[in-house]
């Protein structure tokens, strides 16, 4: 009898911490809805704005309005929004694809390679981390002019192949990747190019995913550098001339205009969603 008593209470045990891990955690669950409605109100109310004329946004209208079209229309037809969008695209994915190429090279020679002064320029490069590009702005904006890129491509682009944090990312993912592989390659007969090609780039297309990501946004959030080099024809500055759109000050264009130059980001970033998540992860695992 005393054993069936003790399997009993075992399995009342069980049964009500089952029970107690079944019951929904109703605070919990509250507290991450209020949580999502905080972090989402500020682009709910941008969606809103966007649709709605001066006289709805001042009165905090908190429902669509009907300038919609309108707010459309002057966006992208009369201030032709889209064409800044294209500009800043094909920089943004220049600049990624830049940063990622050099950061992959620089990560193959100072993992890979042995030559005097590898841990001094390794430290100059960690300490340009540390460097606003304000700090450098009047050098570059010299070279730009002295080489004569004002106003093309070239002077929204080149100055910014080279990253020190892509450096340092591919540095370390290297670093702990098996060093057998190397050696495993080199008896193959791989030349140094092969190797990143064929072992360490297809080891590497989380990082690469995440870096991606990154350095788009970088790319297409840049305002002050487009600007002074002579090549304003990018979204930002597209999104700053929309505050004069029109009579006065039209907060309507200017939210229609900051939902639109919202979106390519947005889509960058569910294509590479995956491998962004997985890259972070990767690094926290180091």
């Amino acid at each position: 009898m005393t054993i069936v008593t003790k399997e009993r209470t075992a399995d009342d045990r069980a049964e009500r911490s089952r029970s107690k891990r079944k019951k929904p955690r109703i605070g919990l669950h509250l507290m991450l809805i209020i949580s999502c409605l905080i972090l989402c109100a500020p682009i709910i109310y941008a969606l809103l704005v966007s649709t709605q004329n001066n006289a709805q946004m001042v009165n905090f209208q908190l429902f669509p309005g009907e300038s919609f079209a309108a707010n459309f229309d002057t966006v992208w037809n009369q201030r032709n929004l889209g064409a800044y969008m294209i500009n800043s695209a094909i920089m943004s994915v220049i600049i990624a694809v830049g940063k990622t190429i050099t950061g992959l090279l620089a990560g193959l020679a100072f993992v890979y390679f042995r030559f005097p002064g590898r841990w001094i320029v390794f430290f100059f490069v960690l300490i340009t981390l540390m460097m606003p590009t304000e700090i450098s702005i009047l050098a570059l904006l010299d070279l730009v002019y002295d080489f004569g890129w004002s106003g093309t491509m070239a002077s929204l682009t080149i100055p910014f192949l080279a990253s020190a944090t892509a450096a340092f990312l591919f540095r370390q993912h290297f670093a702990n990747l098996p060093s057998n592989l190397a050696e495993a390659a080199q008896l193959d007969g791989a030349n140094p190019i092969q190797f990143l090609v064929k072992v360490l780039i297809p080891l590497s297309w989380n990082v690469i995913g995440a870096l991606a990501v990154i350095e788009f946004l970088y790319g297409w959030n840049m305002y002050l550098w487009p600007l002074l080099s002579g090549n304003d024809t990018v979204v930002q500055v597209g999104l700053s001339s929309l505050q004069q759109a029109g009579q006065g000050q039209l907060y309507g264009p200017l939210m229609m205009g900051a939902v639109i130059a919202s979106i390519p980001p947005i889509l960058v970033f569910l294509v590479l969603q995956r491998p962004f998540m997985k890259g972070f992860a990767m690094a926290q695992d180091k």
